[in-house]
């Protein structure tokens, strides 16, 4: 039981990387030309190096369960981030869709 609350613990702070890691590649795309080339390189090797965190999470939880904390986790943080940090809104057709996927992803989570 610790080794499953470890892993899926594990699991939401590694979607959160990838979050970070999105954050800093959204940015290096607002700059002029390709002048934020630096901001796209962190983005990628914060990528990288989530999934060598991947690779140990995935000893503690099966990969279905990963996958919803993952998706969860990262549809609620990166819509949080846009709309918060970057002022993007939302219209009513993407907070429903938004809706559904959260629905969809607690679906599969029920049957996985």
């Amino acid at each position: 039981m610790i080794d499953l609350v470890l892993g899926l613990s594990l699991a939401v702070f590694l979607s959160l990387v990838v979050v970070f890691g999105d954050y800093l590649i959204k940015i290096a795309s607002l700059q002029s030309g390709f002048s934020g080339w630096y901001l796209l390189a962190i983005g990628a090797i914060v990528y990288a190096l989530t999934a060598v965190g991947w690779f140990f999470v995935m000893r503690h939880a099966k990969l279905s369960t990963l996958g919803v904390i993952y998706g969860m986790t990262c549809i609620i943080a990166l819509t949080l981030l846009s709309v918060f940090y970057f002022k993007e809104t939302l219209n009513g057709f993407e907070i429903f869709g938004i809706i559904l996927a959260l629905i969809s992803i607690v679906i599969l989570a029920r049957f996985a």
